[in-house]
């Protein structure tokens, strides 16, 4: 069983950075893939960045050249690293851990750009 615990939202500016982590509890050896996901009000939850095993990313094209996701491996925490925030990023972030078609889902962690 893995436990992902989301941390590092919060109210920022637009134009401000934020770097979101994803820590997980438990083995991820051997995982596929980890993500971050969003689902802002009144929407439906959207992918936002992915990193495999093999350390290939990929990104919604909205947030490709402002937001980076990385993962180290020896602390189990995988990262968002958010820049030039928009007032649309505003959403609940979620990551989530896939083994295969297994996947574990944080509780997620609001993000809140406004002036």
């Amino acid at each position: 069983q893995v436990q992902l615990v989301e941390s590092g939202g919060g109210l920022v500016q637009p134009g401000g950075s934020l770097r979101l982590s994803c820590a997980a509890s438990g083995s991820i050896f051997g995982f596929t893939s980890m993500a971050w996901y969003r689902r802002a009000p009144g929407k439906q939850r959207e992918f936002v960045a992915v990193i495999t095993n093999g350390g290939i990313t990929n990104y919604l094209a909205s947030v490709k050249d402002r937001f980076t996701i990385s993962r180290d491996n020896s602390e189990n925490t995988m990262y968002l690293q958010m820049n030039s925030l928009k007032p649309e990023d505003t959403a609940v972030y979620y990551c989530n851990v896939a083994f295969g078609a297994t996947v574990y889902w944080g509780q997620g962690t609001q993000v809140t750009v406004s002036s």
